[in-house]
């Protein structure tokens, strides 16, 4: 049992560390060496596939530095977020405050993003979003102890509309659900489309998560547009490829995407998606020595293929890793370590990119088609392809 005398003896040496120029933080991380990470993801559920690739690529990116974040340990701590926003707050909490993490890594899901960003905001933790795209977290609540490494929902469709006039397709149906996600999407493909010469027809939409597409198909059929573009992802997005193609849509209509629209369905959606052109920030088939020596570590180590979410978990390591070294491992010292990352360039699998003002990944659009169920690249449909981070007043 601890006596007086000791505790008085350690209070002295203590006080006497202070006087003497020591540095209370440095004693604290001395005590406390090892960096705490958080990982809030979907585990369980719809998203649970994307939440473990984030999660795997992340930890691939420690183990290239020795696990060591500035050399420092790393101490992992997990939460479900079961994709469900009414326990977003409560979940990113448990980390924050019962954890005690230093790093909160997380989400998939737009909605339970918000709850960690309102979380990360109050808090000031630092905050590292993998995948959510929603336009507020890095545009009107930008927030300095906050950085996206993956996308924002228009930024797809930002090098879209340019890719779609190139190729004659100048009058086009654009659809998606009814949601937030269809809605911050749409808004890259007006923008990019219109400003390129295109003419949209007709916007249309269905509420989500609804599949019951063909009374739909039946009016694009009759407005006998050029081109469709689209926002449509997992599940919905393979049988929209599936019912599109049926109704004879494909023989006479392009039909465009958003990278997400054939990412991860292409077994699902068959020859249905044969032909399809999206743009998206990543392709499996990009062939490039980065990307095909990322796709043999990640596959010796986890017995799997990668996929754009176990890149952006990779890129979120990696950029964590460039402030970590540049503070030596200490966290604490949050100017420099925010420096360090914002002024990052990031060596990606999916290319270089760098950090824009709000946070956000400033990279290239590439335009790809599925041949054979594979995304194929065919060309760069634009190059360091930045969100207008309106609203931002950070820089």
């Amino acid at each position: 049992m601890t006596t007086r005398r000791e505790i008085l003896t350690r209070s002295a040496a203590v006080i006497g560390a202070a006087s003497s120029g020591l540095l209370l933080p440095q004693m604290a991380m001395a005590q406390s060496d090892k960096v705490r990470v958080g990982f809030m993801l979907p585990y369980t559920g719809t998203f649970a596939q994307l939440g473990v690739a984030i999660e795997n690529g992340f930890r691939m990116a420690l183990n290239e530095q020795g696990g060591k974040l500035g050399g420092r340990e790393v101490e992992f701590f997990k939460v479900d977020d079961e994709s469900n926003p009414a326990k977003g707050i409560e979940n990113a909490n448990r980390l924050v405050q019962r954890d005690k993490v230093d790093v909160l890594v997380g989400t998939v899901h737009s909605g339970v993003q918000m709850g960690i960003h309102k979380v990360a905001r109050d808090s000031g933790v630092l905050s590292l979003i993998p995948n959510a795209g929603v336009h507020v977290a890095t545009r009107a609540q930008c927030s300095p102890n906050v950085f996206r490494t993956s996308f924002t929902n228009s930024q797809p469709t930002l090098a879209l509309g340019k890719a779609m006039v190139d190729r004659g397709h100048k009058k086009a149906v654009w659809i998606t659900w009814n949601y937030a996600a269809g809605e911050e999407a749409f808004e890259g493909f007006e923008q990019s489309y219109t400003a390129a010469g295109g003419t949209i027809v007709k916007k249309l939409g269905l509420p989500f998560p609804n599949v019951e597409f063909q009374a739909l198909l039946t009016e694009i059929a009759s407005l006998k547009p050029d081109a469709v573009a689209c926002f449509f992802a997992g599940g919905g997005a393979a049988k929209f490829l599936r019912d599109f193609h049926a109704a004879g849509l494909s023989k006479n209509i392009q039909l465009y995407g958003s990278g997400f629209l054939t990412e991860g369905v292409l077994e699902a959606a068959g020859p249905a998606a044969d032909g399809v052109l999206t743009t998206m920030h990543y392709s499996d088939a990009l062939d490039t020595p980065r990307n095909k020596k990322f796709r043999l570590d990640y596959a010796k180590t986890f017995k799997a293929q990668p996929d754009v979410y176990a890149v952006q978990g990779y890129d979120t390591g990696l950029l964590l890793i460039k402030g970590a070294n540049a503070v030596k491992g200490d966290l604490s010292n949050k100017k420099a370590l925010y420096a360090a990352m914002e002024g990052a360039t990031i060596d990606s699998p999916r290319g270089q990119w760098t950090m824009s003002k709000a946070h956000n990944p400033i990279q290239d659009m590439y335009l790809r088609k599925v041949e054979n169920k594979e995304n194929k690249v065919i060309g760069i449909a634009q190059k360091a392809v930045a969100d207008p981070a309106t609203g931002c007043r950070m820089g």
